[in-house]
């Protein structure tokens, strides 16, 4: 499981990003690179990273679902995703 604090970080760039999507749009759309110099970094969608909503793991993210692989296997396997079963043949 992820420190609490680099979640608190991923939680904080989506925040940013989000904040400044639009003034980022028309900036590029206006071709003013100085501009978007003096925005903050972490308001670029660049520096962001899938994690796993409930653990914040890094690897093994599934976007589909929003959760990492080893989540995804406990919650299937105790039926708390819908539609999901365990293959056999």
């Amino acid at each position: 499981m992820a420190r609490e604090s680099i979640k608190a970080r991923e939680r904080k760039r989506e925040r940013l990003v989000a904040k400044f999507a639009q003034k980022r749009a028309d900036l590029k759309a206006a071709g003013d690179w100085e501009g978007l110099d003096k925005l903050p970094r972490n308001s670029s969608p660049v520096r962001l990273h899938n994690r796993c909503k409930l653990t914040g793991r890094p690897k093994g993210y599934m976007r589909k679902f929003g959760i990492s692989r080893v989540t995804f296997r406990e919650m299937a396997s105790a039926g708390k995703i819908p539609g999901v079963t365990k293959s056999s043949w």
